[in-house]
């Protein structure tokens, strides 16, 4: 029997996780929540582009759509720059007795010396009351950052360092509340909200946290540091035109220190033209890559480079992101309740999902 789920945000992420819910005859799509007026209405096969009708209208009310009775909700709602609401839209799901995946409220990936205890407190009270659970994960944050890193840990006899990047351009990303919130094409006297002081190290710190976890180690503390690049001259992205002088590469890294040691690190670089700094780590493959590095016994390199039939390299991680959270929805639904963490959740291993190309 198909599992009844409802979606809530249509964005870069809740539209391919949608997809998903759409043509997956594991799922029963039931609701669909939007906060554009404009998709108010609109069936949810052509918010996702699949041309498919599902008879499912988008509404602009969580309780209508709580009211369809899903099992699971898929919550893709925006959450870096409206995390109050983010948090409440999470709490009010799992106190109805539905669980949750989603790609935000970030902090929720593994929020346990992050969040104040009392927040943390709030969510698995809503989760008891429900008899729910909530998963939250993604790319990056998300399985790039404690997935595969922990399968490689795995294998290890002894690990000195942990290394996380995410290389890449971003130029063909449309996300232009992102792109806002990391500061692109904004002046460099301006710290963006990115790089606020502490922002980088709550915003990563659920990875590295997660990864401390894992690997059995307390971090002592978390530190954050980064630096960009000017254009040097005017280029046009997907956003929108990038002005000579203002910011169009940035390099940041957040450690998590064990008596002083960076046992784990998170790094990104990201360009918004290929020739910006190329003293700086360059990716595996032309557009972008993620890349593992574990210091230890053995020594691991490995490089992760998405692709797709359907876009480039950055439409290709959200791909991955929004599959994370869904094909774990049957492992979320039967998991304890409360907060649920990729520590606590058996692998994900994709089935129901092999579909060959019928050659015509």
């Amino acid at each position: 029997m198909a599992i009844r789920v409802a979606h809530v945000g249509t964005g870069n992420v809740g539209r391919l996780a949608l997809t998903e819910l759409v043509t997956n005859p594991q799922f029963e799509l039931t609701g669909l929540c939007v906060s554009t007026p404009e998709k108010v209405g609109k069936d949810a096969g052509d918010l996702a582009g699949t041309g498919v009708t599902t008879g499912i209208a988008a509404l602009s009310e969580l309780d209508a759509v709580l009211a369809t009775g899903p099992e699971c909700v898929v919550y893709c709602a925006m959450g870096d720059t409206r995390l109050p609401e983010a948090m409440a839209d999470v709490m009010r799901i799992l106190a109805s007795g539905v669980n949750v995946v989603g790609s935000s409220p970030g902090l929720l990936q593994y929020p346990w010396g992050v969040m104040p205890d009392k927040y943390i407190a709030r969510v698995e009270d809503a989760a008891r009351q429900g008899n729910s659970s909530i998963f939250i994960n993604g790319v990056d944050p998300g399985f790039i950052n404690d997935l595969i890193p922990f399968a490689l840990a795995g294998t290890c006899q002894r690990i000195e360092q942990v290394r996380c990047l995410e290389i890449a351009d971003y130029a063909s990303y449309n996300g232009s509340e992102v792109m806002h919130y990391m500061g692109f094409g904004r002046p460099l006297d301006e710290v963006p909200m990115l790089l606020q002081p502490g922002v980088l190290g709550i915003a990563w710190g659920t990875a590295i946290r997660a990864l401390a976890a894992g690997l059995g180690i307390k971090v002592d503390e978390i530190t954050e540091s980064y630096e960009r690049a000017p254009a040097p001259d005017d280029f046009d992205i997907a956003v929108g035109r990038v002005r000579q002088g203002t910011l169009a590469a940035l390099r940041f890294e957040i450690c998590g220190l064990v008596n002083g040691h960076p046992a784990i690190v998170i790094e990104h670089i990201t360009r918004l033209r290929p020739d910006l700094r190329p003293d700086w780590p360059q990716p595996a493959q032309g557009g972008g890559s993620y890349r593992i590095e574990i210091t230890g016994e053995p020594s691991y390199a490995v490089d992760i480079v998405p692709s797709s039939r359907k876009g480039d390299h950055n439409h290709a991680a959200i791909v991955g992101a929004a599959g994370r959270i869904v094909n774990a929805i049957p492992a979320v639904i039967a998991a304890p309740p409360g907060i649920r963490t990729t520590l606590d959740l058996p692998l994900v291993t994709g089935t129901g999902l092999y579909a060959p190309i019928v050659a015509i």
